[in-house]
C-alpha cells in the first residue's frame, strides 16, 4: 500500500536553502580533479578516477587477421534455428547495481531533489526496452541501519570505514525518505527496484527494508537479496573461517523463518540468493545447490543471483592481492572469449534456473573489482566489450545483469555526478558502458519475444563475434562487432547477410556505436552521443544518423560494412517500431540550477503528484518502530518545514523552476 501523496507545490515555490554536504568519516580524500590532459611523460597528477584521462595504446592488429568478409545465412523462422536464447521480456537487459553509499550522489539528496540526469538516462533506457531494473546495495546493504532523521533531509549518511576490508565500504545509516525517493523516481520513469536485507547479524534481523520497501514501493520493489557474496564471508572476516554453504544455507531459513514471523512483511517470497561472489576464490553454485536450496527455498525465491567480475585493481587501490597493469591486460577486453570465459560457469546453473522457472541474473559486475582499470574501465573498448558480454549472458539465458555503480574513485562508472563542490559549473560524466547498455536495449527492444544466438561468425574468431535476434518469431537483427583496432582500413569488415529463399528485403537500416579507436572515451551511438567529461544532462546530442543499405535480392545478399574497431546493429524488417528511436521523447529539462547553472530538479507539481513522497506528507523521515508513522502525516511537519525554509534563505537559493516535458 503507498501513502497518500498531497501537492507540495505552494511550499516548494518558496526560495530553498542549498543543502549542505554531510560529514563523511573516514573516507578516502576527495581529491582534486586535473584540467590538463594526460601525458605519460608527466607524473599523475591527483584526478578523481570516474574522470581520468588516461589514453592506452591500442592492442596491435592480429597475425594473421581474421577474414575481412564473411557470409551470414540465417532462417527467416525463429522455429528453424537451434540454440535461440529464452525470450527477453519486461526490461532493459542491463540495469544498474547501485552501491547503496552513493545514493545521495546518484539518484538525488531526498524524495522531493531528484538528479535530472540521471532520470534522463533512465528514460532513454525506457524508451527503449520499456522498463529498467535496478539494484540499491552491495557490500554497504550488509550493516546498513534506519535511522529516525538524517543531516540536512539526507537519505544516506556514510559512517566509519569498516577494517579489513578490500573494497573499504563505509557503513551506511539510511532515513525512511529513501524507499519514497526511489518511489518518486519509478513514478517519473519506469524503474524497478532490489533492495538487501542487512545479513551481518543473523540472529537478530533488521527486517525495515523489506517491511517499508514492501509497504512504499509496492509492485515497483521486485526482490530482497539474502546475503551479498557470501562465500567471502570468511576472507573478509564477518564470518568465521570455517563458514561453508551449509552455513549461509541455515541462515537463509532463519531469514525464512523471521520473515515468516513478521506481520509487516506481507510478500513472504520475494528473496534473491546465493549472489555469490565466485570468481575463483568463492563457491561454485553447485555447492549451493547440493545443499538442497533450491528444493528447500525454491517458493520462497524471485530470482537465483550470481556476482563476477572479470579481474581486480585492488592492490593499486587498497594494497591488496597483485599488481595489475592496465595495458598489459587492455588485449583480453577485446576478445569475444572474454565474455564466454565469464559466463561458463554459469551455463549449468541458467539451465537449472528454467527448470524451476525462475530469472537467473548477474547481480553485480563490470570490468574490474576495486574500481576497475584507468584507461580500459572508461573506453570505447570497454563498450565494445560490455555490449558483448551481455549479448553473450542473454544467449546463455541470463535474464539480466546489473552494471556496478560506485563513487567518483572507480573507472567503470556508467554515469557520474559531479563532485559536490562542483555542481555549480560541472555536469555529469558519461562512461562508456552505459552505451551499451542503452545498445542492449536496442538490440532486444520492447516486444518481449526477443531470442538471440551467437553465431560463432567468421569461423568463429574471437575479434568478429555475431548475434542474430529474433522477435515474434522471425529473424529481426543482427549485431556485428569488430574489436580490431586498425586505422589503416584493412581490417574493417564487409559482413554479406543472406536469408534463404530470396528472402532479404530491399534495403536494410543500421546503427553504429562508433569511436575513432578503442582507447578513446568519445563514443556515438547512431551519430549522437551525450557528450563529454563534465557535459551530461542525460539527453543525447546530435542529429540521429541511420545508415541505409541497398541489398542485392537477386544475389539475396546484403552487405553491411564495419569498421575496426566498430559495431552495427542491422534492422533486418522494414518497419522495425524500435528503428527510428533516438532521444527519448519524455525528458526531463536541466533548467534548475544552483550558483549559476547546471544543477537541475524536476518540476515540484509533477513531484507532488507522483506516487511517493512529499514534502507536505513527511512528519520525519523515518522510524524504527515500525507503527509509529501513520498514512497521513500531520500539519506539524509543514510547518516546521516551512520555518527550515524561511530561515535558509539568507543562505544560497535554489529557484524551483524546472518544468517536466
Amino acid at each position: 500500500m503507498l501513502l497518500p501523496t498531497l501537492r507540495l507545490l505552494p511550499l516548494l515555490l518558496l526560495p530553498l536553502p542549498a543543502l549542505s554536504a554531510i560529514t563523511v568519516h573516514g573516507q578516502i580524500p576527495i581529491a582534486q580533479t586535473s584540467t590538463t590532459p594526460f601525458d605519460p611523460a608527466v607524473p599523475a597528477v591527483t584526478t578523481l578516477a570516474a574522470y581520468n584521462d588516461t589514453i592506452l595504446v591500442p592492442p596491435p592488429v592480429p597475425d594473421p587477421i581474421p577474414a575481412t568478409s564473411y557470409t551470414i545465412s540465417m532462417p527467416r523462422e525463429a522455429s528453424a534455428v537451434q540454440g535461440l536464447s529464452i525470450p527477453h521480456v519486461g526490461a532493459a537487459f542491463w540495469g544498474f547495481s547501485i552501491e547503496m553509499s552513493v545514493i545521495n550522489q546518484v539518484l538525488g539528496k531526498n524524495s522531493s531533489l531528484i538528479q535530472v540526469p540521471f532520470l534522463n538516462l533512465m528514460q532513454n533506457l525506457v524508451k527503449r526496452a520499456g522498463s529498467v531494473v535496478i539494484r540499491l546495495g552491495g557490500n554497504t546493504q550488509e550493516r546498513a541501519a534506519l535511522v529516525d532523521e538524517i543531516e540536512n533531509y539526507s537519505v544516506i549518511a556514510k559512517e566509519q570505514i569498516e577494517s579489513g576490508r578490500t573494497t573499504r565500504t563505509p557503513a551506511v545509516v539510511y532515513s525512511m525518505d529513501m524507499f519514497y525517493l526511489a518511489n518518486n523516481i519509478s513514478q517519473l520513469t519506469n524503474v524497478k527496484w532490489f533492495m538487501g536485507i542487512p545479513f551481518n547479524d543473523s540472529v537478530s534481523w533488521r527486517l525495515q527494508i523489506a517491511e517499508h520497501g514492501q509497504t512504499i514501493l509496492g509492485d515497483n520493489l521486485l526482490g530482497l537479496q539474502a546475503g551479498n557474496e557470501p562465500d567471502f564471508y570468511s576472507g573478509n572476516g564477518v564470518r568465521e573461517s570455517t563458514y561453508s554453504p551449509w552455513d549461509y544455507f541455515g541462515e537463509v531459513g532463519t531469514l525464512i523463518e523471521t520473515i515468516d514471523a513478521n506481520v509487516n512483511i506481507p510478500n513472504k517470497n520475494m528473496l534473491i540468493a546465493p549472489s555469490l561472489g565466485g570468481g575463483g576464490r568463492g563457491w561454485f553454485p553447485e555447492q549451493i545447490w547440493d545443499t538442497g536450496f533450491l528444493t528447500t527455498y525454491v517458493d520462497r525465491l524471485y530470482a537465483l543471483t550470481v556476482e563476477h567480475y572479470p579481474n581486480n585493481n585492488c592492490f593499486v587501490q587498497f594494497g591488496v592481492g597483485s599488481l595489475v597493469v592496465p595495458q598489459e591486460v587492455f588485449s583480453t577486453y577485446l576478445r569475444h572469449s572474454s565474455g564466454k570465459n565469464l559466463i561458463a560457469p554459469y551455463l549449468n546453473s541458467t539451465m537449472l534456473a528454467q527448470t524451476v522457472n525462475k530469472p537467473f541474473i548477474m547481480f553485480e559486475t563490470n570490468s574490474a573489482s576495486c574500481g576497475g582499470f584507468q584507461g580500459i574501465s572508461d573506453s570505447y573498448g570497454a563498450a565494445l566489450w560490455a555490449l558483448d558480454y551481455g549479448l553473450q549472458m542473454a544467449h546463455s539465458n541470463f535474464t539480466n545483469a546489473l552494471m556496478h555503480v560506485g563513487g567518483q574513485n572507480v573507472f567503470y562508472n556508467p554515469f557520474t555526478a559531479p563532485p559536490t563542490n562542483q555542481t555549480s559549473f560541472n555536469e555529469w560524466t558519461i562512461g562508456a558502458i552505459y552505451y551499451s547498455a542503452l545498445v542492449a536495449a536496442e538490440v532486444f527492444g520492447k516486444t518481449n519475444t526477443s531470442r538471440i544466438i551467437d553465431i560463432a561468425a567468421n569461423e568463429d574468431s574471437i575479434f568478429t563475434p555475431a548475434y542474430a535476434i529474433y522477435e515474434e518469431g522471425t529473424f529481426s537483427k543482427m549485431a556485428l562487432f569488430n574489436y580490431i583496432d586498425d586505422p589503416s582500413g584493412a581490417s574493417d569488415l564487409t559482413v554479406s547477410i543472406s536469408v534463404p529463399n530470396a528472402g532479404v528485403p530491399g534495403s536494410v537500416r543500421v546503427k553504429y556505436l562508433e569511436a575513432s579507436s578503442v582507447s578513446v572515451k568519445n563514443i556515438s551511438w547512431a551519430g549522437q552521443t551525450f557528450g563529454g567529461k563534465y557535459e551530461v544532462d542525460g539527453r543525447l546530442k546530435g542529429d540521429l544518423n541511420i545508415v541505409t543499405i541497398q541489398c542485392d535480392q537477386a544475389a539475396n545478399a546484403c552487405q553491411i560494412p564495419v569498421r575496426a574497431p566498430g559495431f552495427a546493429l542491422v534492422f533486418m524488417r522494414e518497419n522495425d517500431a524500435a528503428l527510428e528511436v533516438g532521444q527519448a521523447t519524455q525528458t526531463f529539462p536541466t533548467t534548475v540550477y544552483t550558483k549559476g547553472r547546471n544543477t537541475a530538479t524536476v518540476d515540484p507539481a509533477v513531484l507532488a503528484t507522483s506516487n511517493g513522497h512529499s514534502e507536505k506528507d513527511r512528519l520525519n523521515l523515518g522510524s524504527t518502530s515500525h507503527g509509529s508513522m501513520s498514512g497521513a502525516f500531520g500539519r506539524e511537519m509543514l510547518l516546521r518545514g516551512a520555518m527550515v525554509l524561511l530561515v535558509g534563505m539568507m543562505g544560497s537559493i535554489i529557484f524551483l523552476t524546472g518544468m517536466l516535458r
